[in-house]
């Protein structure tokens, strides 16, 4: 893609937590129509990476920029507007509707105090449509299972409508029938021009991803689509040997266990 399509980029970035580098002089771009799966052992920073991507860290090296402006730089609604979050442990609790919790996904549309459009109540219905969570549309979260509630905090984030999408561990909770919907949700997003970028620890979902960003120690150890042997050599290598990677039908990646 040319260029221009970069929407998210970072530029020699450093985070630091409790005193320690977290995120060590990491550069990525981030290009409409992409789904870049961010995956790495535990302790990595890929958390703490996406997190500093949306603006939610503070860095102390290098600098983002969202459609070539540094982040710090837009408004927040504006930011709000442009850029969807959804955190690891998102707020899950509480005794508000469902179909109200993902209202709030259109605050950066309407304001805190504006009147929701037609345009909005569209957006919350396909959003929740799209994550399944309409039949329970009126339940409280807090008498959710953690995979309606999962689904419930994903039907907020795509409620923004935003051209960037961040998900950190957006799987957690949901079954098997789930996963899938969600992995075609974002290829589906990726393809109609939202550039997505997720935390995945479940491999064989993230080698459905067009670009994998391997992770060891705070540092990005390679970066590429699933084709490429030098990204799945790796993945392999940054888990310790504790899988093959294998082509299965259909072109698709896979990651088998070595027991």
């Amino acid at each position: 893609m040319p260029p221009t399509d970069v929407v998210l980029a970072a530029e020699g970035l450093q985070v630091r937590r409790g005193g320690r580098v977290v995120v060590d002089g990491i550069g990525l771009r981030l290009r409409a129509g992409e789904w870049l799966a961010i995956v790495g052992p535990n302790g990595a920073g890929k958390s703490t990476l996406l997190s500093a991507l949306a603006g939610l860290l503070p860095v102390q090296a290098g600098s983002v920029q969202l459609e070539g402006r540094p982040l710090p730089a837009w408004p927040a609604r504006e930011r709000a507007r442009r850029l969807a979050w959804l955190s690891q442990q998102g707020e899950a609790d509480g005794d508000i509707a469902v179909r109200d919790v993902v209202r709030l996904g259109r605050l950066p549309h309407q304001g805190l105090f504006g009147a929701a459009t037609a345009a909005d109540d569209a957006a919350v219905e396909a959003a929740m449509a799209e994550t399944e969570c309409l039949a329970f549309a009126g339940r409280r979260l807090n008498a959710l299972s953690g995979g309606e509630r999962q689904r419930v905090l994903l039907a907020r984030a795509l409620a923004v409508q935003a051209p960037v999408l961040l998900l950190d561990e957006p799987t957690s909770h949901l079954d098997a029938p789930h996963q899938r919907a969600l992995v075609r949700s974002l290829m589906a997003r990726a393809r109609a021009g939202t550039a997505v970028a997720s935390v995945l620890h479940e491999l064989t979902l993230a080698l459905a991803a067009n670009r994998l960003l391997v992770m060891a120690a705070g540092r990005v150890r390679a970066e590429g689509p699933p084709a490429d042997p030098a990204v799945r050599q790796a993945l392999v290598e940054v888990f310790d040997h504790a899988f093959d990677i294998e082509r299965v039908a259909g072109g698709r990646w896979v990651a088998v266990p070595i027991l």
